[in-house]
C-alpha cells in the first residue's frame, strides 16, 4: 500500500544531505510539502528545488535565536547531528555543548514551536532521528551517545503529552548508515583505536552487527515515511531500531 502525504506539511533538519535529504525526498514523492533546513543554505536550496519544496537555512545549535520560534507544520523531522570522535578527558567542553544544543534542545526547541499548531489541528508526527547510541554507548563518543540518550527521553514525553490531541513522537535508532556523518569519522576512529582506516569499518563500526553491512539512508527514508502516515496513528512513545541487530547482544 502506497503512502499517501498530500496537503501535509513537513520539515526535516538536516535535510540537504544523508539521511535528512533521503527522508525529505521520500516525503515530497508521497505528496508532501517539505521544508528543507540545513546549516548549509546552498545544499538545501539544491534538494528544496528539486523536489519543489522550500529551503530554511538555519544554524540549529543558535538555540536562542529558536526560542520565540513559531513552527506551522504536520511533521517535524529531528534528524540535523554531528559526530566528534574523543576520549573524554581529551573532549573540548565547548565542542559537547556544541553537540548537546543541536542535537538535544534544538529538537526541544523546534518541538516546542511546533505543538501549539499541531494541538490545534489535532495532527502531527514528531520523528527524532535518533540511533542505536540512544540505547547503547561506545567509547569516545561521549557528546554524541548523551545527547541521543537525552532525545529518546525527550521523545517518550512528548509522546504522553502529546497522544491524546492527535500528536505521535517516536524516535528511529539506525545503526551506522552509508552518510557523510559516518565517512568523516573513519579517521577518526583509526586513531582513536589505533589501527588502519580499511579496519574501521569491520573491525569498530560493524563488529557487533549480525549484518554487516552499512544502512542505507533510503531504508530509513521509508520507515520514516511510514511513520508519518495514517498507519501509524497508534505508533507513539517507542523507537524503531535499525541495526543489523546490533543491539540484540
Amino acid at each position: 500500500m502506497s503512502i499517501d502525504l498530500s496537503g501535509r506539511r513537513a520539515l526535516v533538519t538536516g535535510g540537504a544531505s544523508g539521511i535528512g535529504e533521503a527522508i525529505a525526498r521520500s516525503f515530497a514523492a508521497a505528496g508532501a510539502t517539505v521544508t528543507v533546513a540545513d546549516v548549509n543554505g546552498e545544499a538545501a536550496r539544491r534538494v528544496a528545488d528539486d523536489i519543489g519544496g522550500a529551503a530554511w537555512a538555519v544554524d540549529l545549535s543558535d538555540t536562542a535565536a529558536l526560542h520565540a520560534l513559531t513552527l506551522d507544520t504536520d511533521i517535524l523531522v529531528n534528524n540535523a547531528g554531528i559526530q566528534h570522535v574523543s576520549p573524554i578527558e581529551d573532549f573540548a567542553p565547548e565542542r559537547f555543548s556544541f553537540m548537546l544544543r543541536l542535537m538535544l534542545e534544538a529538537p526541544f526547541l523546534l518541538i516546542r514551536a511546533a505543538l501549539p499548531g499541531m494541538y490545534e489541528r489535532g495532527f502531527g508526527r514528531i520523528l527524532n532521528v535518533s540511533s542505536v547510541h540512544g540505547i547503547r554507548a561506545s567509547a569516545y563518543k561521549s557528546a554524541y551517545v548523551t545527547a541521543k540518550h537525552g532525545l529518546e527521553g525527550l521523545s517518550k514525553t512528548t509522546a504522553l503529552e502529546g497522544g491524546a490531541r492527535g500528536v505521535t513522537s517516536v524516535c528511529i535508532d539506525p545503526g551506522y548508515v552509508r552518510s557523510p556523518l559516518v565517512e568523516k569519522q573513519i579517521a577518526d576512529q583509526a586513531r582513536a583505536h589505533g589501527i588502519p582506516e580499511s579496519e574501521v569499518l569491520e573491525t569498530v563500526l560493524l563488529q557487533d552487527a549480525a549484518v554487516k553491512r552499512l544502512v542505507e539512508p533510503a531504508e530509513v527514508a521509508s520507515l520514516a515515511l511510514w511513520l508519518a502516515g495514517p498507519d501509524a496513528a497508534m505508533v507513539t512513545g517507542t523507537s524503531y531500531v535499525m541495526d543489523g541487530g546490533w543491539s540484540a547482544h
